[in-house]
């Protein structure tokens, strides 16, 4: 499921090159090649980082959450991915070969951001069907039970299905974005939108979602959320603003409905 949410991801690029974008396929693709493994090397980073301080804050963890000082070669092991570092991390990456070529970072951003939001949905979808990244235990009646012992879940007793919420919020944030879509700006805004919106849901559904704490009570996702929303916040106040959409002939309406009057 990692995979289909790349390879569509890299689709959804394309799709926007062939609509008369301003970058090339030759860029989508590079961009692909150092994102992608940046993204994984980073998400893997942020939870080795998160169960090394695990057990150090929580002791009585050991044999429960893998020691990575303890068993390295563990590292490389299937699972353990952190979709903020995925994200940050091929961020970071197709920023920095922005500056070795030729295309706005920002533009490329707002460009990628509602497909980012498809690629997670998919692998919320992987999610799912795994087992992993479960909600606490409650009564509810749309609360499921992982009943195949392969599965994370098994044992867990009955629990919030919250790859599912986070399934409708992404595809609620992905309407979001597709509305505001030329009507921000500079370049680069939707990009902050889609981190803000995304930082926001993650701060809440964890309080209901099957994790150790990491700091202040908190998982180690919330808290990178709230550090992430607290800059995203402060980006976008500074520097955002609202704009006109312009339409496909790429004047502004009012502009439109002048030039008729003036055709006439």
């Amino acid at each position: 499921m990692v995979a289909l949410a790349i390879a569509v991801l890299i689709l959804w690029m394309l799709r926007e090159v062939r609509r008369g974008g301003k970058l090339s396929y030759d860029t989508v693709f590079t961009a692909a090649l150092v994102g992608i493994p940046s993204g994984v090397v980073i998400s893997k980073l942020l939870h080795v980082i998160d169960n090394i301080v695990i057990l150090k804050l929580h002791p009585d963890l050991v044999g429960k959450v893998v020691d990575y000082t303890q068993h390295p070669e563990r590292i490389l092991d299937r699972g353990g991915l952190t979709i903020s570092g995925a994200v940050l991390g091929a961020a970071l990456a197709i920023w920095i070969y922005s500056k070795f070529s030729n295309f706005q970072f920002g533009y490329f951003a707002d460009l990628i951001a509602p497909g980012i939001i498809l690629a997670q949905v998919i692998g919320r979808v992987g999610c799912t069907i795994n087992g992993c990244c479960y909600g606490i235990e409650a009564s509810l009646p749309w609360c499921v039970v992982y009943s195949h012992p392969d599965s994370f879940a098994f044992g867990a007793g009955v629990v919030h299905p919250t790859q599912v919420y986070e399934i409708i919020a992404l595809l609620i944030i992905f309407g979001v974005l597709l509305k505001l879509r030329g009507r921000l700006k500079p370049d680069g805004s939707l990009f902050l939108v889609y981190l803000g919106l995304y930082s926001l849901w993650r701060v809440g559904i964890d309080f209901i979602r099957e994790g150790t704490l990491f700091l202040f009570g908190l998982h180690q996702a919330q808290v990178i959320a709230l550090i992430v929303l607290a800059i995203i916040v402060s980006l976008l106040a500074y520097r955002t603003r609202w704009v006109r959409v312009e339409n496909s002939a790429g004047y502004l309406p009012e502009f439109k409905e002048l030039s008729r009057q003036k055709d006439s």
